[in-house]
This record gives structure tokens, C-alpha cells and sequence, in this order.
């Protein structure tokens, strides 16, 4: 409590100050009453944001594995381990489900007794350009079974493949929270006409005076070394760079040489027919709308093109349609550049839709692109820290996701497309957890205000196999997949289940090719029209 004293002396009459001073008093008593309040309030829901992190966080220890080997001989194999076709049968029809049985054995030809092995499942018809994912369930023993569903007719392949095993993906998910030290950013700041350097990022070590750039409500929070005689708002530029800097010991490094990532697991069972034994290979779907849960898999690939399995995509094969759909339409696409992609294809797709010269410079600049004829706009802009690039990028608009969402007024023709990830991989994940359930409760505050706005998570896609695994690797990309799929579930958006879809495509690339660009356009339209 807070015991307030006046500095004028009591009155002779012994009846206490005038009024005029115990009205002062009780309109400052009222005033530190409120803000104490908030005070509680705000701590109150910290901790309860807190908890929820740690919750999650808690969950996915449960379900990575935790596990340590002296011997490389004594992990996961892919040659040694064995796929099983159950119940092989002379010819499928549409709509089956094929299992495989899979027992994983280490390089000593022993059978392993625990799961936790990181498998990439498929199934694919080159010819047909056809794909879908297959479902891993894991019995924890050393016994996996793998599910496909068969959407196409014709003579298919089976493709599973052993990324980490089990021992590699426990020491990543281990050496992932040890950290921040596997990035440094370089903070620019200007002193008058000069550029100064310093250090920045999230877990700064030093007893320098810090310039916090702190979110108070979502308690988000980024520090820069403050230069000398520089002050702490004239931070203009930040880029980052890999550090020499590593979690893992050597044992547990070369688990992740190039010649143990993504290695098929052998199978005997060659080609598969595929008939449609008088079933149709179109049903009758609803139409893909807002607020549908995507199942595993969510879909497959037939001559390069996307198809969902729960709902009916539109058709957008003309750029009529595309028009129709786009007019009047304002779209906000906040992320990284695997979302950038879609405003540069709009470019090439829609010629109508021309860039307007934001005045800023390099691609990480806003992006923005406008049809005024049919009143359509198109804006595409980073997500706020952690974003890693070796190119300076402006501060000057850099925003948090949720703090963006905030400021859009929302209506029936607003839709805003989000998309985190790829850049958190580096970090531990709860900087992830905070922010993606930072960005729901804004969602839910836009739909309190706007229920018409229509919100499209994009998911995380797969990508390089080879690329700087200990930053980069899908390993990380996974959990965070589960944790985007568990937070948004119950909200009325729409979900593009990116892991899925590059799965099903074979694409491993954080930049997919146009056509994987545009299968995820199609579905935008479809939500939103």
C-alpha cells in the first residue's frame, strides 16, 4: 500500500485540510488505485502467458525423445532397418490405405527398443507428377507403422526415409535450449552524419549499459549495446551472421554428415497398382472455408497441382477469375520471405498488379503492390525480431506481428495471411511459443472488433536437408509445426498446411518452385472468396 502525506501543516480548527486539498487526495489515491491495478492485471496475465509456455513446452519434451549413445554403431541405420508392406494385396483401389510396418535396427544389426527417429514418409508417381505424405505412428519400441491414403490410379512408389535418427534429434532438441549464441546480430545506430556498430539480440552477456526494446503487453523483448554518447532511438539498421558457435560435441556432430541425412530405408516391395475398381475419383466436398480442421494428410499432388482431401478447392484457371476474386480485396501478408514469394508471383501472375515504390531499400523492405482500377492491394512485410539475414535491414518499420494486426481496421474484404518459422529455427523455442500465442490473442482481439476479417495461417514448409543443420534443420521446423497446429486450433481461420504440402510435392527447398507457390495461392483465394 501506499501511504500518502501532505505536506500542509493541520489546521488550528484541528478539522484536517480543506477540501479542496482531500478532494487533490482522493483523485491521486484514485489514480495510483487504477494503475496499481493494472499493475496486477498486467502481472496476472504475464504469468498466465508464462504458464502456457511452459506448458507446451513441457508437452513437446514428452514427445521428442531423450536419449544418449557412446557409439555411433549404436544409432538408427536406414540400410539395416527394414519396411514391411502389410497385407499386400495384387491390386489397390482408390481410397485404400496402405501400411507399411517398419523395424528400425542400428549399424550393428541390432533392433533398436525406442522410437523418436525422424522419418519423411511419401508416397509418389513420377510419371503422374503425384504425391501425398504418409502418417508415422511411433510405438516407441523400435516398430513404426506408416499410413498412406491412395488418391490416384496407376503405378505408385514408397518412399521413407530416415533424416536423423533418434540419438540426433534428442541431442538437437537438447543443445536447442542451451542458447542464443548460434546468431550475432550487429545493431547500426547513427551519431549525427556516422554510422555506429554494436552488438544486439535477445540474452545479451555484459555489463555494458543495454538499450531494451521491450514489448511491455506481450513481453517481448530485444537489447543493442548502447554506443557512447549515442542515444538508444537512433537504432536505424540490424542484420545478423552465423557464429562459430556450437551446442553439440563431435560424437553427436557427426550424426549430421551429409551421408546420414535423408537415407531410404530399404524396401522389397518395388511398384504398387492403383485401380479405381468403379470408385469415382471426385467426391462431392464442401468448399474450403474458414475455420475447418486440416487433417493429416491434408491433401495430395496430381500433375503438379495441389487437391485437398476434406474440401473443394475453387477454380482460379483464369485470370477473370483471379480479378473477380482480388477486387476490391486489401491483403496483408505478414511474415518471412517464403510469403514474400506469393506478392512476387502476384506480379508475374496478375500483370494488372504493379509495385509501388515504397522508398525503401533492399528485399526486406516493404513490399507493396496495388491494382487501382479494381481497388486491390497488396502489402507484404517482415516479421520482427528474430529475423536472420546478412543484409542490413530498416528498424524504422519493423513491427511485431501481433502489433500489426492491432492496427488493421479489419471488414468483409480484409484478410491478413501470417507465417513464422523458418527464422526461429536458431533459437530456443520458447521465443516461438510466446509469439505464436501472441499473434492468436491478437487474432481473437481483431475478431472481437471484426468478425468479417478474414486470417490465413500459413504453415511452415520442409526445406534444405543439408543446409546448417544444428540452425536450420527440419528437426526444429517439426515441433514448431505441432506447436502452430495446436495454438491456432478452434480459431475461424483458414490453415495452409505447408508441411504437408511439400511432403507431398518432394520439394526440399525454403523457396518451393511456382508451382508449389501457386497451389498455395489457390487455396488463399479459396478462403477469402
Amino acid at each position: 500500500m501506499f501511504l500518502l502525506k501532505s505536506s500542509r501543516k493541520i489546521s488550528s480548527s484541528g478539522l484536517g485540510p480543506p477540501a479542496k486539498d482531500k478532494t487533490t487526495l482522493l483523485v491521486v489515491s484514485f489514480f495510483l488505485l487504477g494503475y496499481m491495478i493494472r499493475c496486477i492485471s498486467n502481472l496476472v496475465q504475464q504469468r498466465r502467458k508464462q504458464q502456457a509456455v511452459e506448458a507446451i513446452l513441457k508437452n513437446l519434451d514428452q514427445q521428442m525423445p531423450s536419449v544418449t549413445f557412446r557409439d555411433v554403431k549404436t544409432t538408427t541405420s536406414a540400410k539395416n532397418s527394414k519396411a514391411t508392406l502389410l497385407s499386400r494385396k495384387g491390386s489397390y483401389c482408390l481410397g485404400d490405405h496402405l501400411m507399411v510396418r517398419l523395424d528400425v535396427y542400428d549399424h550393428l544389426g541390432k533392433r533398436k527398443e525406442y522410437g523418436g527417429d525422424f522419418l519423411r514418409a511419401r508416397v509418389y508417381s513420377s510419371g503422374l507428377k503425384a504425391g501425398v505424405s504418409g502418417h508415422v505412428e511411433d510405438y516407441r519400441n523400435g516398430t513404426y507403422l506408416v499410413n498412406f491414403t491412395l488418391f490416384w490410379e496407376g503405378d505408385i512408389r514408397v518412399s521413407i526415409l530416415l533424416i536423423h535418427p533418434s540419438e540426433g534429434v534428442s541431442a538437437m532438441w537438447a543443445a536447442r535450449k542451451k542458447g542464443y549464441e548460434k546468431i550475432a546480430f550487429t545493431g547500426k545506430f547513427l551519431n549525427g552524419t556516422s554510422d555506429v556498430f554494436t552488438e544486439c539480440g535477445f540474452n545479451l552477456t555484459t555489463k555494458a549499459e543495454l538499450c531494451e526494446y521491450l514489448d511491455e503487453r506481450d513481453q517481448e523483448a530485444f537489447y543493442c549495446v548502447k554506443p557512447k554518447h549515442v542515444p538508444c532511438e537512433a537504432f536505424t539498421y540490424l542484420k545478423s551472421n552465423n557464429k562459430p558457435v556450437s551446442y553439440l560435441t563431435a560424437l553427436e556432430k557427426s550424426l549430421f554428415n551429409r551421408n546420414n541425412i535423408g537415407v531410404e530405408i530399404p524396401q522389397t516391395f518395388g511398384n504398387i497398382h492403383v485401380s479405381s475398381c468403379n470408385r469415382s475419383e471426385t467426391r462431392t466436398r464442401e468448399k474450403c472455408r474458414t475455420g475447418m480442421q486440416s487433417p493429416l494428410p491434408s491433401g495430395y499432388v496430381l500433375q503438379n497441382a495441389w487437391n485437398l482431401d476434406f474440401c473443394s478447392l475453387s477454380d482460379f484457371s483464369t485470370l477473370d477469375k483471379i480479378h473477380a476474386c482480388l477486387k476490391r480485396k486489401i491483403i496483408y501478408l505478414m511474415g518471412d520471405s517464403t510469403l514474400r514469394q506469393w506478392i512476387y508471383f502476384l506480379n508475374e501472375k496478375v500483370k494488372t498488379l504493379k509495385f509501388l515504390d515504397c522508398h525503401g531499400s533492399g528485399v526486406f523492405r516493404t513490399h507493396l503492390l496495388m491494382d487501382p482500377e479494381r481497388n486491390i492491394f497488396v502489402q507484404w512485410k517482415k516479421h520482427s525480431h528474430p529475423f536472420v539475414t546478412q543484409q542490413f535491414y530498416s528498424m524504422k518499420d519493423d513491427d511485431y506481428v501481433p502489433r500489426a494486426i492491432d492496427r488493421v481496421a479489419g471488414g468483409e474484404d480484409t484478410v491478413i495471411v501470417i507465417t513464422l518459422g523458418q527464422h526461429f529455427r536458431p533459437f530456443p523455442m520458447h521465443i516461438f511459443v510466446r509469439r505464436s500465442l501472441n499473434v492468436r490473442e491478437a487474432i481473437q482481439r481483431l475478431h472481437l472488433r471484426s468478425p468479417g476479417t478474414k486470417v490465413i495461417i500459413k504453415g511452415e514448409n520442409i526445406r534444405e536437408m543439408y543446409i546448417d543443420p544444428e540452425r536450420l534443420a527440419d528437426v526444429h521446423g517439426y515441433p514448431q509445426n505441432l506447436v502452430t497446429r495446436d495454438i491456432f486450433r478452434g480459431l475461424d481461420i483458414g490453415f495452409i498446411d505447408m508441411w504437408d504440402m511439400t511432403i507431398a510435392y518432394g520439394t526440399s527447398d525454403v523457396h518451393p518452385p511456382n508451382h508449389v507457390v501457386w497451389s498455395q495461392i489457390v487455396m488463399l483465394l479459396t478462403f477469402i472468396c
